[in-house]
């Protein structure tokens, strides 16, 4: 589940009987207020009883949207725009690099689940303009 202020949440599909799924989907998120972190929750879906969380995470997009206001156009895909460092700010589990590729602003990221022993999600942000909206 991700979420951005407390009224929007996306949920994924649920993968069955796997300890290490793969869900490869692409969500959008409005974002509401770029300055506050995307919150990331896992659940293991039960059938009769409560979904158990099996972990959360967060992360901020301040640096992406900082890259991605560089108009970086032209750019040799692969190029490395930045890199942002774990800390305890963030759930950051090694170093993200937000590149140039294929056009587009991408980072890519592995993150630490909290509030569990042990788990990893990795994700990918891209930004889409969508009709209408506010934009950058």
């Amino acid at each position: 589940m991700f979420q951005n202020c407390p009224i929007q949440k996306l949920k994924t599909r649920v993968v069955k009987q796997d300890v290490n799924p793969e869900w490869d989907e692409d969500l959008t998120l409005s974002i509401a207020d770029p300055h506050l972190p995307i919150q990331l929750s896992v659940y293991d879906r039960d059938t009769f009883s409560p979904d158990d969380k099996m972990g959360d995470a967060e992360f901020y997009i301040t640096d992406y949207l900082q890259a991605l206001r560089m108009r970086l156009e032209g750019l040799p895909s692969g190029t490395i725009i930045t890199k942002v460092q774990p800390s305890r700010e963030n759930c950051l589990a090694e170093e993200s690099c937000i590149v140039w590729a294929d056009g587009k602003v991408v980072q890519n990221m592995f993150l630490r689940l909290r509030n569990v022993e042990r788990g990893e999600l990795e994700i990918q942000l891209q930004w889409i303009d969508i009709p209408g909206s506010r934009g950058l």
